[in-house]
């Protein structure tokens, strides 16, 4: 499978909307009841440009969209600059070939490359496929937040993992 991971452009936010709206109605990947529209696509990447933080794509044979991954700010905390949160999703009938890994990778090197030191994962509990993946990039699980959150009524629980980037970096 030839595939391409690039920087993503206003003409991808139809797929990266769609591919966000099937995580929402059917996966308790993201834990909102409700829909995005395309303005609401636009402005999330125009405030992730607005910061500097990547939305990476990746690109099939066919030069559709079939997975993104980004980051953002962990907490709007000075003392948490270094930190950042990360998503990657996949389209659906796309997952288990090996994309998210891909751009996970890419990812990661982005966010060395802008100086982060720790990246952060939020993870709901039964997501084991997800979990594997972070412990196979070297995540370890740093916490665990049972019934925080519901969808599809019921309680979810909330791993946290986190990826150590500059290890040999001393703090500012």
């Amino acid at each position: 499978m030839s595939l391409i991971i690039r920087d993503a452009v206003a003409a991808d936010l139809p797929a990266l909307r769609d591919i966000f709206n099937d995580a929402v109605l059917n996966t308790t990947a993201i834990w909102m009841d409700n829909t995005v529209d395309l303005a609401n696509r636009q402005a999330w990447l125009a405030a992730r440009a607005q910061q500097g933080y990547p939305v990476l794509v990746v690109e099939n044979a066919d030069s559709e969209v079939v997975g993104y991954a980004s980051f953002g700010d962990w907490r709007p905390f000075d003392g948490f600059c270094n930190t950042v949160e990360h998503s990657v999703y996949v389209r659906a009938d796309q997952r288990g070939n090996g994309l998210g890994p891909q751009l996970m990778a890419a990812l990661i090197e982005r966010a060395k490359a802008c100086g982060k030191h720790v990246m952060v994962a939020a993870i709901e509990s039964g997501n084991a496929a997800s979990i594997r993946l972070h412990e196979r990039l070297g995540f370890v699980t740093t916490g665990q937040m049972p019934q925080v959150g519901r969808k599809f009524g019921r309680w979810l629980d909330l791993t946290f993992m986190q990826l150590t980037l500059t290890p040999e970096r001393s703090a500012p």
